[in-house]
């Protein structure tokens, strides 16, 4: 089994919604190959050779949805404590070198926004921070370099 991709309810219902407008593409991709059929020749058919192509990228970017969501475990369904930093939390942090405050919240690459301040658990910094308590200070090596982060907060 793969491991679990933990997603809001918001970002796995968004998913859902994705896979279904392929899923309704395909018809509509599927016809344009046969009036492209009728057309003659296959091997020198642009119209045929475009609309398989197009056809060919729904259908792995229907696989890849289809992958995801069968992984997906959504968080607001886990009953995480929210003493500690996991995914879902979001926790005032400060960082020990430059006395820089901020908030950060700890979701999935698919939700991660870092100018907003959302990062992956599966980055540097959320690996470093998941598991730790308010009050911890945390040492992670960053591919900028090492950091220092003094745990302020955490809410869920």
């Amino acid at each position: 089994m793969r491991d679990p991709l933990y997603l809001t309810r918001a970002c796995a219902d968004r998913l859902r919604r994705d896979l279904a407008a392929l899923e309704a593409a395909r018809t509509g991709l599927s016809k344009a190959i046969g009036v492209a059929r009728e057309h003659g020749d296959l091997s020198e058919n642009a119209e045929y050779d475009t609309a398989r192509a197009a056809l060919e990228l729904n259908e792995l970017r229907s696989a890849q949805l289809r992958a995801k969501l069968a992984r997906v475990e959504i968080i607001e369904e886990l009953n995480l404590p929210d003493d500690r930093i996991y995914v879902g939390a979001t926790a005032r942090v400060r960082d020990r070198d430059t006395g820089l405050e901020r908030t950060i919240t700890v979701l999935s690459a698919e939700e991660s926004d870092p100018d907003h301040d959302v990062i992956s658990y599966e980055s540097p910094i959320g690996k470093g921070l998941l598991g730790h308590a308010v009050g911890e200070c945390v040492e992670i090596e960053t591919p900028g370099g090492a950091m220092r982060i003094e745990i302020l907060k955490i809410t869920r």
